[in-house]
């Protein structure tokens, strides 16, 4: 199989298929096993160049550090006040700037569509890190993978995903990429974050989805937990915000209710919806999950790059 993400924009999950995603998957296992020396020449010259226009830290620093263990470099900004949108740039000639600087962008943006708009203007690769409420790309490509090398498998598994599912972009881009595969999902969110009907239309015929409202009742079926913070800075109306803050929340007493080997994930940052007991439980994998993300992003950026990476 050629190469399906050589020279490619990383905009949306729908752009790619199952295929893809499992041949970015075998690049990952291959970067394990070989060699710290090789490794470490693999993107020698290239530069990565970021542009978030918002708060990060796993996303932003995974991307520098992928980077970094494959040899290339990177600049960029981590807010947009210390670009030149503070004095009334537009997007595009941010684009049309950094671009000169760099072989690949990664953009976050609070803006729907702003991705789209940056793959449509640059001629160099874009990987969307972020754009308002729609997706997430690179998250779900590492959330898939989490599941597999802790689960072995993702067709079959009753995952359910908690919390936000009306603003979350990693939601959306993770529904996507699992409809390529063949698990049974359970959407649980208060009646005010459930799902944007035009998501569900576009899944509903490719997996099998259920909606809920109490976590506690489907909790003993589950093989994967996939909880989301329930984001403030989402919501136009604040009061809206308080009336579902702590909907849900992860702690020891509803593990009980747990299968022994059911796995806990969360694309973080997390407020209270996981308790901190939960992380020295054998069902925490949120952490390592963290991990996988930078390991993904070193392949994913590697076969961009490089047509015949590895």
């Amino acid at each position: 199989m050629a190469n399906p993400f050589y020279g490619k924009d990383i905009v949306s999950v729908k752009d790619f298929g199952r295929s893809d995603f499992e041949y970015l998957f075998a690049t990952v296992d291959k970067l394990n096993d070989i060699t710290a020396e090789k490794h470490r020449h693999l993107l020698d010259g290239k530069i990565l160049a970021l542009l978030f226009f918002e708060a990060s830290t796993r996303t932003r620093v995974s991307f520098e550090a992928a980077m970094i263990a494959l040899g290339g470099s990177y600049i960029g900004f981590d807010q947009a006040s210390s670009s030149s949108a503070e004095k009334g740039e537009n997007l595009a000639d941010t684009i049309k700037t950094m671009e000169c600087y760099a072989d690949v962008l990664v953009l976050r943006h609070p803006n729907e569509g702003a991705a789209k708009f940056a793959s449509e203007v640059s001629t160099k690769p874009v990987i969307n890190a972020g754009s308002g409420t729609e997706e997430h790309p690179t998250q779900a490509m590492l959330d898939l993978y989490t599941i597999i090398k802790e689960k072995g498998s993702i067709d079959s598994l009753n995952i359910a995903i908690v919390g936000d599912l009306k603003y979350g972009r990693t939601v959306y881009s993770l529904l996507y990429a699992l409809a390529q595969f063949s698990p049974n999902l359970h959407l649980v969110s208060p009646p005010q974050l459930k799902i944007r009907e035009e998501a569900l239309y576009a899944v509903k015929s490719k997996v099998s989805i259920s909606e809920h409202e109490n976590l506690g009742d489907i909790m003993d079926k589950l093989d994967v937990l996939y909880v989301t913070r329930i984001q403030k800075e989402r919501f136009p109306d604040p009061q809206e915000y308080e009336k579902v803050r702590g909907s849900y929340v992860i702690d020891n007493e509803l593990l009980k209710k747990a299968k022994e080997d059911m796995i806990i994930m969360h694309p973080l940052p997390r407020i209270d919806e996981i308790h901190s007991e939960v992380d020295s439980t054998k069902h925490a994998k949120y952490f390592r999950q963290t991990y996988y993300g930078k390991i993904v992003r070193e392949a994913l950026l590697g076969l961009m790059l490089e047509k015949d990476f590895l």
